[in-house]
């Protein structure tokens, strides 16, 4: 495994109004279709260069079909239990949600049977409160949002 292969960047988007909202993706693909609070995650990827933020935005406009644009705030980087290393860069936006949409990738589906499927790499997006946003993000990434939440004092 390369070392770029254990660095992710991702972005972690939020809006203000009409209420204080953070933007989650949910994982798609079979293993994460019937799972919600605890699997949500910030649009992210692996890194394939040394700008972190260029590797964030393609990742992000790659998994959600939306545009990042504007000033971005890096936040300090999350070791997950699996060692790898993510790296965050917040922004203020408020995204038209309607026109998202993701790429996709192949696995075996089901297992051992052969057969290659497609999925979208995520499979929806969704604005959520700050206390539903804690509660769905994956426990390894909630650490971005207390971070944002202390440095804009909400």
């Amino acid at each position: 495994m390369s070392r770029r292969s254990e660095i992710s960047a991702g972005i972690l988007a939020y809006r203000r109004k009409p209420r204080f909202e953070i933007l989650l993706a949910h994982p798609g693909g079979p293993y994460w279709q019937n799972k919600d609070d605890g699997a949500w995650s910030i649009p992210k990827g692996i890194v394939e260069s040394d700008d972190l933020l260029a590797c964030a935005k393609r990742e992000f406009d790659e998994e959600t079909g939306l545009r990042a644009k504007g000033r971005f705030d890096e936040l300090t980087p999350l070791k997950q239990k699996s060692g790898k290393v993510v790296h965050a860069f917040a922004i203020e936006a408020d995204f038209d949600l309607s026109t998202f949409s993701s790429n996709e990738f192949e696995m075996e589906w089901p297992p051992r049977s052969g057969k290659q499927r497609s999925f979208p790499e995520i499979d929806r997006v969704a604005y959520f409160s700050l206390k539903t946003a804690r509660r769905k993000i994956l426990p390894g990434q909630r650490q971005f949002i207390e971070e944002l939440v202390a440095r804009l004092k909400i």
